[in-house]
């Protein structure tokens, strides 16, 4: 799909940088590889797949989780390689608000920010705080543990602290760890399916699994509530734009980083529709399974299939896969709030653009990511609705987000010089397809997803979405002046490159 104009080889990269307007400060030790590995786990099928199955049961039931599963990766690879041609004009770890701010102006770039930033800090709220379930699932199993709100919370807080201080020993040791999260999630995929396949003596018919529709919405219309069941595949297919956020760290980014997006959609897409196959084709007692005591319906069905000793295995399994995808979203989170902190865009820019002499790490901006994510997730200690409301603020920021710089592309048509890694003729067609793909999404996300809408039943992601740009534009009158443009920031690069700790 993609065709070479020029050559960036990995010595140009600093050069490259400049030539953008920024003074290197992060270390540049992640391979090709690494930054492929870190959009893969940021997705993590054994994440998203396996913490919204619950939803995805009552919402269609496995014929809308299969399908929409085909169907939104394969719009989501459209995104993805719209996004990734961008991404390689333009490498930097201010990713998606850079690229707007060049395209569009001093504004796109703006509101581009604070959307990037509220998907990403949901992103670790909602990956870390669905881990701390699973982990409370397989207590449950093991020691018969109750995982009430509080106790919930406590795990949760744990995982974001063991995060924090992983990302704080610096960008080798978070390549290493994504490295093996690929190998891990692809291992760990083929272990589930393999075992839910061999073990049990019964199983579903394949055209139940591709065909069976089931609604605990309270919604009537099965066409509303399939659009509303698409919601966990595009949820899982989130947080790719993590290469385009590592691009300072990472060599020859030009091309790696968008080599990376494409590359991560495509790899979990396959192994993502394994997955869900695997898991559906096992169901033994459908309400059983999405009614279960655990609070995890995976647990359920390893449970049903495998017994209490094979459940906890593979529970171990996809809560190791849960902890790499949330080490992954922590960094892409915390290079998003050190390159917008560097324009000067956030409240005490001057102290989340720090880094550490010895590392290299954005040290503060990695304890404001996982402080925020603990924040966003704290209103689950009075209702789970809340938790459905956190993965909501993250595809109701993060999809415009990704947009946005693809639809300023489009407007820029010959003013925009592309990068070497070029979708070439196919460009605005693809671009086209990826705006409207993100519309429609942006709707989705916003519409109710139970009836009838109570209190509990709510969803706050309009609200959230009204709330960042309500703050984005306060902000912005208060102090936009300290937000100095890419374009403009070169003369700061002497200033920005003293401020090391």
């Amino acid at each position: 799909m993609a065709r070479s104009h020029r050559s960036v080889p990995g010595a140009a990269d600093e050069a490259l940088l400049r030539q953008l307007g920024y003074q290197p400060q992060l270390t540049r030790r992640m391979s090709g590889f690494g930054n492929f590995s870190i959009s893969f786990s940021v997705i993590s099928i054994l994440s998203g797949c396996m913490t919204l199955y619950g939803f995805g049961l009552g919402a269609g039931g496995p014929a809308v989780m299969m399908w929409g599963w085909v169907g939104v990766g394969a719009m989501v690879m459209l995104v993805g390689s719209a996004l990734a041609e961008v991404t390689s004009a333009y490498p930097t770890s201010g990713a998606l608000y850079f690229m707007a701010d060049r395209l569009g102006g001093k504004g796109w770039g703006w509101y581009t920010g604070w959307l990037n930033l509220l998907g990403l800090l949901g992103g670790i709220a909602g990956i870390d705080y669905g881990a701390a379930t699973f982990i409370g699932a397989l207590a449950n199993l093991q020691f018969g543990f109750t995982p009430t709100p509080g106790k919930l919370m406590v795990i949760y807080t744990v995982i974001l602290l063991l995060h924090a201080l992983l990302n704080l020993a610096g960008v080798r040791l978070v390549s290493v760890l994504n490295s093996i999260s690929v190998w891990w999630h692809l291992g760990g995929v083929l272990l589930i399916v393999g075992a839910l396949l061999l073990v049990p003596s019964q199983h579903q018919s394949t055209s139940w699994v591709f065909g069976h529709y089931a609604n605990s919405t309270g919604w009537h219309n099965p066409l509303y509530v399939a659009l509303i069941g698409l919601l966990m595949a595009q949820y899982t297919f989130s947080g790719y734009d993590a290469s385009a956020h590592l691009s300072e760290e990472t060599v020859s980014a030009a091309l790696s980083a968008p080599q990376g997006i494409v590359r991560s959609i495509w790899v979990s897409w396959a192994a993502g529709l394994v997955l869900l196959f695997g898991l559906t084709f096992a169901i033994k007692d459908y309400a059983a399974t999405a009614g279960t005591a655990t609070g995890v319906p995976p647990a359920q069905i390893f449970l049903d299939a495998l017994g209490t000793r094979g459940a906890e295995g593979l529970l171990i399994v996809v809560i190791l896969a849960q902890l790499f995808c949330g080490n992954a979203e922590t960094a892409a989170a915390s290079r998003m709030v050190f390159a917008f902190s560097r324009d000067g865009a956030l409240p005490g820019s001057a102290w989340w653009r720090r880094t550490s002499a010895r590392t290299g790490t954005p040290v503060a901006a990695v304890w404001l990511s996982v402080v925020a994510a603990w924040l966003l997730a704290l209103p689950a200690l009075w209702s789970m609705t809340a938790y459905n409301a956190v993965t909501a603020i993250n595809i109701v920021g993060m999809t415009p987000a990704y947009a946005i710089p693809v639809y300023l592309r489009l407007r820029a048509k010959s003013r925009f010089t592309p990068g070497p890694w070029t979708l070439g003729r196919w460009s605005r067609p693809i671009g086209i397809a990826a705006v409207a793909w993100v519309v429609v999404v942006t709707v989705l996300v916003c519409l109710p997803q139970s009836n009838p809408i109570t209190a509990d039943s709510f969803n706050y992601a309009p609200l959230a979405l009204g709330a960042v740009l309500l703050l984005a534009t306060v902000w912005r009158w208060i102090a936009g002046r300290s937000y100095t443009p890419p374009a403009a920031a070169s003369a700061r690069m002497t200033e920005l490159a003293g401020e090391i700790v």
